[in-house]
């Protein structure tokens, strides 16, 4: 069974993790609108990227641009704003105020959703040597890219900037990491970009019921991760304290990687602490809040309200009503919308405008973006019962079968949820809330396998549109339809496995959970044992197609395994279900 298995895990992982990165290159040129539409024309060429923001500076003659997207879009549409930029960018008559090297100065790769630092600084140096060997540009590399330790700072790549090249290039130490040459004519014209990849940097100012700066300010010296300068006697008005080389000796804030200030709102008429988390994996942003409340409160000061800055990752603000609730003793268990709703109005989100997170949110902003839903699990449940009644072969068993799966997670869930909140059973409430988190999972997983399975569906009939005349093209035919097939296999076999996986959530919940909802648990395994056999159905009618025996052996063994090991588990706990009622 291990190659099934294995193939599960690879199924599920390419189903059910969205991928996303974020690209904010720094291109120089910030007064030519014509040249900058013409980087981000490029840019948008990829497709399923999401052009988010486009920030020109006539001063710094510098644009910075933000998209987003999944990693190999990204990267592609990076390569092709640098190339843009390569040809429309002379360094040789570049002026500005800000640090600058080359025509795209920086362009970092970062993680949103699904995606490690790890992964993303991978993909940095493979598009900085594929920068340097096809368009011929030097190449450094920083931040978690970086090579050396020394490089991880971008100030140490970016020395001297674009005036120092003819010396930093051909030089030991100093040269960059890829395309390093004798300075010509090339090298003058783009300078070096500099690439890297940096976690996601969350701005946010945290509202104050006070309209003093310096208090402000105070609490921002309390929490960031700098903190504040040490003073002789510890008083604010003593001398500054310097160590042997003459350096401030700071006294570290609270926060590991904040960066913040206190300001004044006029708009507002109130301070603020005004923070970048640039390392969220060390201070979530509800950590952040807490602290800076924490803060504010030592000092007589209370935080009224957070306002974010730009957009957010959805796990901040998943992550943050998780917390939340928890701290209230609720299950956690609950649609995402809910969470999100939790962690606007904890953390006050809403109170100096609207927060509307199909907005604010990266994930729900590319979700907008999309053409108006066609999906099976977005109709109401009379249209969907009318779409399976219609003419049409899809949707089919199959989707009806995971989206019995789905329902059966979905009771599991309800009882766990119920169970949670009952009366006298407080000091249970994580048990039961780990149970509804594993069942909203479950449910998640399985909705998009009733969509799933009408994809399915499709490829297979997109095989017999394929032209047949020669060898080559029947060739491909086959081959075609033999990938199709074996991919409408693994869909229902892929409902099998985790339908199979409610069977845990409804067992505990059936044998722990309110006696009041036994009925409910024992309809789940109904519906769940159903999920299976119907699943496997598919994936046996399926199976008899492939030409590959062997494959279809091994696939139709494991449904079989698969429905015998539902069989017991509904019987086991229709079993406790039913002395559940008989004790009533």
């Amino acid at each position: 069974m291990l190659f099934c298995y294995l193939c599960a895990y690879d199924f599920n992982l390419k189903f059910f993790m969205k991928r996303l990165i974020e690209c904010v290159p720094n291109f120089s040129e910030g007064r030519d609108k014509n040249v900058i539409k013409a980087i981000t024309d490029a840019i948008e060429t990829v497709e399923g990227v999401k052009l988010l923001d486009v920030d020109p500076g006539e001063a710094t003659n510098r644009t910075v641009v933000t998209f987003v997207g999944e990693p190999e879009a990204v990267v592609e549409a990076a390569f092709r704003g640098v190339a843009r930029a390569a040809e429309l960018i002379d360094m040789t008559r570049h002026h500005g105020a800000h640090p600058r090297m080359g025509a795209t100065d920086v362009c970092p790769l970062i993680p949103v959703a699904g995606v490690t630092l790890e992964e993303c600084a991978a993909m940095a140096r493979d598009l900085a040597r594929r920068i340097s060997d096809e368009l011929a540009i030097p190449t450094y590399c920083y931040e978690a890219a970086a090579f050396t330790p020394e490089r991880k700072n971008l100030a140490v790549c970016r020395a001297g900037e674009y005036e120092a090249l003819p010396e930093k290039m051909n030089h030991p130490g100093k040269a960059p990491d890829f395309g390093d040459r004798p300075y010509d004519e090339g090298v003058a014209r783009t300078g070096a970009t500099t690439v890297g990849a940096r976690d996601f940097l969350i701005a946010v100012n945290f509202n104050l019921n006070t309209t003093s700066t310096r208090r402000a300010n105070a609490i921002a010296f309390d929490v960031r991760e700098k903190g504040r300068p040490a003073r002789e006697g510890g008083k604010v008005t003593g001398k500054p304290l310097k160590d042997e080389n003459g350096k401030p000796v700071m006294i570290p804030g609270t926060l590991k990687g904040t960066k913040a200030i206190g300001w004044y709102i006029d708009e507002y008429g109130i301070a603020q602490v005004s923070m970048n988390i640039t390392d969220t994996s060390l201070t979530p942003l509800h950590k952040a809040f807490e602290e800076v409340s924490r803060a504010a409160a030592a000092r007589g000061i209370r935080v009224t309200g957070t306002e974010i800055v730009g957009l957010v990752p959805k796990k901040a603000l998943v992550d943050a009503g998780r917390h939340f609730l928890a701290l209230q003793q609720r299950s956690r268990g609950i649609p995402e919308r809910e969470i999100v709703r939790i962690a606007v109005k904890s953390m006050g989100l809403d109170e100096l405008r609207p927060f509307d997170p199909s907005e604010k949110v990266i994930e729900y902003m590319l979700e907008a973006d999309k053409a108006p839903s066609k999906r099976l699990v977005d109709l109401t449940c009379r249209g969907f019962a009318e779409e399976t009644a219609s003419e049409s072969p899809a949707p089919g068993g199959g989707s009806i079968s995971a989206y019995m799966g789905a329902l059966a997670a979905a009771l599991g869930t309800m009882v766990a949820n119920l169970s949670a909140h009952k009366a006298g059973w407080d000091d249970r409430w994580e048990e039961f809330s780990d149970m509804a988190e594993a069942g909203q999972a479950l449910m998640e997983r399985l909705l998009h396998l009733v969509d799933e399975d009408t994809e399915a569906f499709n490829r297979i009939m997109a095989v017999f549109g394929m032209p047949k005349g020669t060898d080559e093209e029947r060739r491909a035919r086959a081959e075609a339809l033999e990938a199709a097939t074996r991919y409408a296999c693994e869909v229902p076999l892929t409902t099998m496995r985790t339908a199979l996986e409610t069977f845990d959530v409804l067992r505990q919940v059936a044998e722990q959970g309110n006696p009041a909802s036994a009925s409910d648990a024992g309809v789940g395994a109904l519906a769940a044992r159903a999920a299976v056999r119907g699943a496997g159905l598919n994936v046996r009618i399926n199976a008899a197609d492939l030409t590959d025996r062997e494959l279809a052996g091994r696939l139709t063994a494991e449904a079989a395994d698969i429905e015998a090991r539902a069989e017991a588990a509904e019987a086991e706990i229709l079993k406790t279900v039913n002395e559940k009622i008989s004790s009533k």
